[in-house]
């Protein structure tokens, strides 16, 4: 590279610097918890949810995380963040997916619960952070009431930013949201016939 195109390259990105900061100074703080939904097709839901729970960590954030259907089943997340008592506590509420339970009257009784414990986590004023994983699929089979956990998720402390993950988050939910992101699935190896993987998978 030339000393013409290094100076006319530091000159392009000093505009843009300072479109940037320009950008960014317009803007105000949230002054309150913001609500963040995860949803699509697409594998990483909850995986990038679990990467906003460890920065959330480092900042030396209370952090709670409610799991809707996962289960009893041991995961790298259950492992890893349970070094972190002090900051962090995490309640597996759901008894596995609706095809090995195969019983929605106690699918029902566990998302209750688990709804119910989200509430008190959320209004509770304690937490920076709670990560709601896997809310949206009970609310796509009819397990809660959508109007109770909008309003729900709408009376949380000031305090507290939500990350709700799942597939098909309904429109309302999305309507009352700060961020939404829909992974969309380009390539899986569960479809080339690989199993999940320990450590990339759960």
């Amino acid at each position: 590279m030339t000393n013409t195109e290094n100076m006319a390259h530091k000159a392009a990105m000093q505009a843009l610097q300072a479109e940037q900061r320009a950008k960014v100074q317009e803007k105000e703080e949230a002054g309150r918890g913001l609500l963040y939904v995860h949803t699509g097709d697409g594998k990483g839901k909850s995986t990038a949810a679990f990467g906003t729970v460890i920065r959330a960590l480092g900042w030396g954030h209370r952090v709670a995380i409610v799991q809707y259907v996962k289960g009893a089943w041991k995961t790298g997340e259950k492992l890893f963040f349970g070094r972190f008592p002090d900051l962090l506590e995490m309640h597996t509420m759901g008894d596995g997916f609706t095809w090995d339970t195969q019983d929605r009257s106690k699918d029902i009784a566990s998302a209750e619960a688990a709804w119910a414990k989200s509430r008190a986590l959320m209004e509770s004023g304690e937490y920076d952070l709670v990560m709601l994983d896997e809310l949206n699929i009970v609310l796509r089979n009819d397990y809660l009431s959508l109007d109770e956990v909008l309003e729900g998720l709408s009376a949380r402390h000031t305090r507290t930013s939500v990350i709700v993950t799942g597939r098909n988050a309904p429109d309302a939910l999305v309507a009352l949201a700060d961020l939404v992101t829909d992974m969309t699935p380009v390539k899986h190896p569960f479809e080339a016939g690989i199993k999940a993987k320990k450590g990339l998978d759960f």
